[in-house]
């Protein structure tokens, strides 16, 4: 057999596997989800005064967003609550990896719309509100990944 047929086989047996295991181990992301929803004297509580603070500036003035930066990520807030968390790294992924990376550790849960892949989470027992894990993508890499709020 062709070693670019063997490579091309070793990589989609890969990919197979990797969209099951991903499905059968969602258990990476729930710690993450659970943050979405921290009040902020609970952010504070847990992570201390923020390295620095800073304002993310909508298209619209209610989709201005205060953001806590810490080593763990950007949280962002509206009103008291984080509604999103900017990270520089999940399980499994970090920004600057190839886009192919996103789709093994996804696998088949996730949806594609433009520039961004997204993977629905389970909501964190205390809020049920609906959260996604969302991977922007920019020239074939991950250029930015965030936990969400995604009714927000």
């Amino acid at each position: 057999m062709p070693s670019d047929r063997r490579l091309v086989l070793s990589f989609l047996a890969l990919l197979l596997s990797a969209g099951s295991l991903a499905a059968q181990n969602p258990a990476p992301y729930d710690d993450l989800a659970g943050l979405v929803g921290l009040r902020l004297d609970a952010l504070v509580e847990r992570f201390g005064i923020p390295g620095s603070v800073e304002v993310a500036r909508g298209e619209e003035p209610w989709q201005d967003d205060v953001v806590f930066t810490y080593p763990q990520g950007d949280f962002y807030l509206h009103r008291d609550r984080v509604w999103q968390i900017g990270l520089k790294a999940a399980p499994g992924m970090k920004v600057g990896d190839p886009e192919a990376v996103a789709f093994l550790i996804f696998g088949v849960d996730s949806s594609r719309h433009e520039g961004m892949l997204i993977l629905p989470l389970r909501p964190p027992m205390t809020s049920g509100w609906p959260v996604a894990l969302r991977v922007n993508l920019v020239g074939g890499r991950i250029a930015a990944i965030f936990v969400y709020r995604t009714d927000f």
